[in-house]
């Protein structure tokens, strides 16, 4: 017979959730997302490669709210993958493991994404962008 008296594996409601926890896991999902996201751009340019009609038809779908949602959360994965993919190239180095530089490199990489976005999105709606 087994022994059945082995501890368990620890999981996800054993760990206090702590903002590297949460920075790992949006790394990943946010790769996914640019992955997926980029579906949009492809058929961005492909709409605009097929003329007039498919380019207004593309820019009327990604004008709609859920639209400019999805090109907002698009922007934002961006900028937080690419934040986040600086802060690992920088840990690359060796720099960076200590826990107090690493919560606030991890607090940096979310907001720094969010600022640039704001940025981006508040220069492209003023200079008359926004598809």
């Amino acid at each position: 017979m087994a022994d059945t008296r082995r501890p368990l594996s620890p999981h996800m409601q054993i760990y206090k959730w702590q903002v590297q926890m949460v920075t790992s896991i949006l790394h990943r999902a946010t790769g996914i997302a640019l992955a997926v996201g980029t579906l949009l751009v492809v058929w961005g340019l492909l709409a605009l490669a097929g003329g007039e009609s498919h380019f207004d038809q593309f820019k009327t779908c990604i004008g709609s709210p859920l639209g400019i949602v999805l090109l907002v959360g698009w922007s934002w994965a961006l900028f937080y993958h690419l934040c986040n993919g600086i802060r690992h190239l920088v840990q690359d180095t060796g720099a960076g493991y200590a826990i107090p530089q690493f919560v606030r490199s991890s607090w940096l990489s979310v907001i720094v994404s969010l600022v640039l976005v704001i940025l981006v999105w508040a220069w492209v709606l003023t200079a008359g962008g926004a598809a």
